[in-house]
């Protein structure tokens, strides 16, 4: 088992869930609010500012957004004047490359692929699932939510996550063609969609033999 595995998910569609059952059966790491300790152990920054930040917009990165004003390609001294919000980017983006180099893991949201992209041991998967599905699984995660509240959530979350992913990455959340296989775990269920992924992770390293 040689195999890095990254999950996008969408919110509600139990991505955490399967991410986490498809490592225990694989028998390799997952890391998902792990990276958030990982990044403050490396980067200095404290884990409350990283998970203020974690997969999700601020003010200054919407700014950002609309000045388009950084490039990847920094120096000291424009990192001195990058917003605490793209710090912290980079600095989950070294420790996911860290854990990757660490060995095979299944690694759940936070731009994984991206970071990844020049590794050709990597697995790049998509969670979605139907929106009754999802709202039910959220209301049973929150059971104080009603059903209306449980969708604005849902809708909210989804947003922040593909706004963070289409700034920072070269690609399209949740559109096919930047993954490797997207599931919907609604069809088969928790159970159904871990059995599908370590399938096609067999079958990966299989052809890489």
């Amino acid at each position: 088992m040689n195999t890095r595995i990254t999950i996008g998910r969408q919110f509600g569609s139990s991505g955490h869930e399967i991410g986490k059952k498809v490592a225990e059966k694989l028998g390799i790491p997952c890391y998902d609010k792990e990276i958030i300790t990982a990044t403050a152990k490396n980067s200095g920054f404290c884990e409350e500012m990283i998970e203020n930040h974690d997969e999700r917009p601020t003010s200054s990165f919407l700014y950002n957004l609309v000045m388009d004003t950084y490039s990847f390609g920094y120096n000291n001294s424009t990192y001195i004047d990058m917003p605490i919000s793209q710090k912290v980017f980079l600095a989950q983006f070294n420790a996911i490359k860290d854990l990757a180099d660490a060995g095979p893991c299944v690694i759940v949201g936070r731009c994984a692929d991206y970071a990844l992209q020049d590794r050709t041991d990597t697995l790049n998967i998509f969670i979605f699932g139907n929106e009754e599905t999802k709202i039910k699984t959220i209301m049973n995660r929150f059971p104080e939510l009603n059903e209306g509240k449980a969708r604005d959530m849902m809708v909210k979350k989804d947003k922040q996550r593909q706004s963070y992913y289409n700034y920072y990455s070269s690609k399209k959340w949740g559109r096919a063609d930047t993954y490797d296989l997207c599931i919907n775990s609604s069809t088969l269920g928790v159970d159904g969609t871990v059995d599908l992924i370590c399938q096609y992770v067999n079958d990966f390293e299989n052809k890489k033999c």
